[in-house]
């Protein structure tokens, strides 16, 4: 059976969506390096390992033993060359770990430092080095998606009891994250998983939405990809949190929106423009801010989000009060009736690192998000595109009303650094993987694959054949680029 073939732009419709069934399916897609195996299993093992004076998760002590390998490939250009999020992200660490030396001393600043280096560089550069095309991006797709529908069935159980089977089971061999015990919503429990808080459970799996409609069911109908989405959404829902829900409902929207328009190209201009006009009627029409409009109406309990609003009140303050390098994890002002969690992962950067530091990771994401969606790129990379930019744009909107820490924060950041590929990406033929595996899977229509075949063209130059160049004339003019025959 021969192995996938490399082939630039002019697929057939049956080489690029005709998939038979989910095993050809799977067969066309690449595989995943060990390390982003090994990263991706550990997100979901709770267990908290004794390393010294450490106590590190699973998924620590993968990017600990990953980071410095992946600096060396970025900076021998195995990860395509250096780029503006690469030095930005870079920038942020540093100022973050400078920001703890100022707050809590040398002692102190070491072990927050050297972890937020880590789970930034370490976690970001992971994908940026292993998911360097269409097919590890694919792979990525298909094995969250079974990760969370694997977690599924025991996020049922806890959802409907109360009960954590998946801490219990992890925690008759290692110390785990602790269980959190929270009041229930609506009749039901809400789900943690192995994870440290039910909202980092419903972020983590309602993330993977897009990359599941839109990449793991790749080639398949609509009604054929609707049962894995919909499992995916329903296992986030679980957390019963109205941040991951919230970004659930924007996934849907957005994938509506762009599957309706798919053949108008200003589509997405048209939404920015709705989108501004909203912003204009609540910053004009209420007496609230946008972000106080967002914050009071979108959550599940009236007093959570009026306590949000209080908490982005006395945080914008402390912000402006130490705007350089913040307050690391000292107490900022507040009112003793309010507790000392916030919120909002970008006003927990600013609090404790200062407005260089936000704006340092904020440039950094934004610009491979501007990045990407100007990128020209083959029809064929298309569907990759929108469902990278869905889940980061997804992860900043929810950023806003609750806070990223631990397996979420190493998950976005791994996230970000997994869609950079598409930067290296030919600008006139986007470079996929043709799924020739499973066009010569056993009980194909071979007859067919050939009817339908259509011009292939290499991406290698000539070779120098007696000093002609193969397809070119001797005196040196260009060669012409001819279809190569279809293999039987």
């Amino acid at each position: 059976m021969r192995s996938a073939q490399t082939v630039e732009g002019g697929l057939s419709a049956q080489s690029t969506s005709g998939y038979a069934n989910a095993k050809d399916a799977e067969a066309a897609s690449g595989r995943l390096a060990w390390p982003v195996k090994l990263f991706l299993a550990g997100l979901v093992i709770p267990w908290i390992m004794p390393l010294g004076s450490l106590s590190l998760s699973v998924y620590r002590i993968v990017l600990l033993t990953a980071v410095l390998p992946c600096i060396f490939l970025l900076l021998r250009g195995k990860a395509g060359p250096v780029r503006v999020p690469d030095i930005g992200l870079f920038i942020y660490s540093l100022w973050a770990a400078v920001s703890f030396l100022l707050a809590h001393g040398v002692e102190g600043a070491i072990q927050p430092g050297g972890i937020l280096f880590v789970e930034t560089m370490g976690a970001y550069l992971l994908g940026r080095c292993y998911i360097r095309d269409a097919k590890d991006f694919r792979a990525l797709a298909i094995a969250l998606t079974k990760l969370v529908l694997l977690i599924a069935p025991f996020a049922v159980v806890e959802w409907a009891t109360g009960k954590k089977p998946i801490l219990l089971a992890f925690g008759t061999v290692f110390p785990t994250v602790e269980a959190t015990l929270m009041a229930p919503r609506m009749g039901f429990y809400r789900v943690q998983g192995p994870f440290d808080h039910s909202i980092l459970f419903g972020l983590l799996c309602g993330s993977v939405l897009s990359l599941t409609h839109l990449i793991a069911g790749k080639g398949r109908s609509f009604f054929a990809r609707l049962p894995f989405s919909l499992g995916v959404a329903f296992t986030a829902i679980l957390s019963m949190s109205s941040a991951p829900i919230a970004g659930l409902l924007l996934q849907t929207g957005l994938m509506s929106w762009n599957a309706a328009l798919r053949k108008f190209k200003a589509r997405w201009q048209l939404l920015f423009g709705i989108i501004f006009a909203c912003y204009l009627v609540v910053e004009f029409g209420s007496n609230q801010t946008p972000i106080q409009f967002y914050i009071s109406h979108f959550t599940f309990d009236k007093q959570t989000g009026w306590y949000r609003i209080w908490i982005w009140n006395y945080g914008s303050a402390s912000v402006l009060a130490h705007p350089l390098f913040g307050i690391g994890f000292g107490q900022w002002a507040r009112p003793a009736w309010m507790s000392d969690s916030i919120d909002n992962f970008w006003l927990v950067v600013a609090v404790r690192h200062g407005i260089p530091a936000v704006a340092f990771l904020l440039i950094s994401i934004l610009s491979i998000m501007v990045s990407v969606g100007f990128k020209k790129l083959d029809e064929a990379l298309e569907d990759y595109r929108i469902a990278y930019l869905i889940c980061i744009f997804t992860y900043l909107f929810v950023g806003t009303t609750v806070h990223f820490w631990t397996a979420a924060y190493a998950w976005f950041l791994f996230l970000l650094g997994s869609g950079v590929w598409l930067l290296d990406a030919k600008s006139d033929r986007g470079t996929v993987e043709a799924p020739q595996k499973a066009l010569n899977s056993p009980g194909s229509n071979r007859g067919s694959e050939r009817s339908a075949a259509v011009p292939v063209f290499t991406r290698f130059q000539p070779r120098q054949v007696a000093g002609r160049r193969e397809g070119g004339a001797a005196d040196g003019s260009p060669p012409m680029r001819r279809p190569l025959a279809p293999r039987r």
